[in-house]
C-alpha cells in the first residue's frame, strides 16, 4: 500500500507544470519539471533565434532536445525550468516585437526565473546555457546571488559576430561571403547595415532590430565574462558540432582551468548521437524527435549538480 502511494506521489511531482513570470507587457512562460521537492534546480537558457522551450524551431529543428534533457534530468532527481523567450511562442504577449530585444533583456528574464525558483524552495539555481544561451548565462552570472553554478553547453568562446562569420564561411560563395563579412564589420563598428547591401537570401537575418541585438552582444566576450565568475562550471562541448566548433569549447576551458570540461565524441549541436564526419546524418538529427539525446549529456549534468562541494 505504501509503495502504491509513493508511486502515485512521484507521478504527480514528475508532471511538468506551466509557470510564468512578469514580462514588460505580458507574461514570460515556461515549464517546470520537478521530480521531488528540494531537488537541485536548473534553468535552461535556449540558443539563438526562434528556439522554443522544447528546443525546437520553425527553421527545421524539431528534435525536442531540451524537452528530452528535462525529462532525463527528472529521472535523475534534478529539476529543470525551460522557457520561451520574451515575444516568442508561449511568451508572445511579453513584448510586441521578439526581435527588439537585447542580451540585457534576456538576463532580466533569467533573474526573474531564478527568483521564481527561489520562491519554490530552491536555495540556489544552476544556469545551463545552450549555444548563444551560454553567453546569456555568463552575463547573468556576473551577479551570482542565488546561483549554484554554470553549465555551458556548445557555447561559443568568442563574441557572437565572430562566431557567426565562421558559421557562414563554409556555406556561402565568395561574392556573398564578402558582402556578409562587410556587413558584420559594420556591426562590429557600431554601424547599422543597409539591408540592400546584404545578399537577398540573408536579408531576414539583418533586419534593423536583429542588427541592434547583434550589436548588443558583440561587446560580450565569453572569456572575459568567465573571469568575473567564481562558481562551479561545467563545459560540455559536442565533438560533432557543426555550428560551434570544438575550438570554441577549448577556449572556454582554457580560460577557467578549474572548470570541468567534457568533450563528447559522436554528439552534435542538438545533443544527439551522430556518426563522426557524416554531415547529412548530423543535419537529419535536427528534425528527428524519435532520436534520443546522448545519455552522457544527462549523466554529466546530473552528476555535476548533485556532487558534494
Amino acid at each position: 500500500m505504501l509503495m502504491s502511494v509513493l508511486a502515485a506521489l512521484a507521478a504527480i511531482t514528475m508532471h511538468p507544470e506551466d509557470v510564468e513570470i512578469s514580462g514588460p507587457e505580458g507574461p514570460v512562460r515556461g515549464t517546470l519539471t520537478q521530480p521531488v521537492a528540494g531537488a537541485p534546480s536548473i534553468l535552461l537558457i535556449a540558443g539563438s533565434g526562434p528556439t522554443d522551450r522544447d528546443g525546437n524551431s520553425p527553421m527545421g529543428v524539431t528534435g525536442s532536445a531540451y524537452k528530452q534533457l528535462a525529462n532525463g534530468l527528472a529521472d535523475e532527481g534534478v529539476a529543470t525550468l525551460r522557457f520561451d523567450k520574451r515575444g516568442m511562442f508561449g511568451s508572445s504577449e511579453a513584448v510586441p516585437n521578439a526581435n527588439a530585444v537585447t542580451f540585457d533583456d534576456y538576463v532580466e528574464d533569467v533573474r526573474g526565473w531564478v527568483g521564481l525558483l527561489g520562491e519554490r524552495g530552491s536555495a540556489c539555481t544552476w544556469l545551463a546555457g545552450h549555444s548563444e544561451g551560454s553567453t546569456v548565462a555568463l552575463l547573468a552570472a556576473q551577479e551570482s546571488e542565488n546561483l549554484c553554478g554554470l553549465i555551458l553547453i556548445a557555447g561559443g568562446g568568442r563574441p557572437i559576430l565572430d562566431l557567426m562569420v565562421d558559421q557562414f564561411r563554409p556555406q556561402l560563395p565568395p561574392e556573398m561571403l564578402t558582402q556578409v563579412e562587410a556587413a558584420f564589420a559594420s556591426l562590429k563598428a557600431g554601424q547599422e547595415v543597409d539591408i540592400a547591401d546584404v545578399p537577398a537570401p540573408l536579408r531576414s537575418l539583418f533586419g534593423p532590430d536583429l542588427q541592434r541585438f547583434m550589436m548588443s552582444g558583440y561587446t560580450l566576450d565569453p572569456v572575459e565574462l568567465l573571469a568575473g565568475i567564481d562558481l562551479p562550471i561545467l563545459i560540455i562541448q559536442p565533438a560533432e558540432d557543426i555550428q560551434v566548433p570544438v575550438a570554441e569549447g577549448e577556449m572556454l576551458a582554457a580560460a577557467v582551468p578549474e572548470a570541468t570540461y567534457l568533450l563528447l565524441d559522436g554528439v552534435n549541436h542538438t545533443l544527439k548521437p551522430v556518426p563522426a564526419g557524416d554531415r547529412a546524418a548530423n543535419l537529419a538529427s535536427y528534425s528527428d524527435p524519435d532520436l534520443a539525446i546522448d545519455p552522457r549529456v544527462v549523466a554529466a549534468i546530473a552528476d555535476f549538480v548533485k556532487a558534494e562541494r
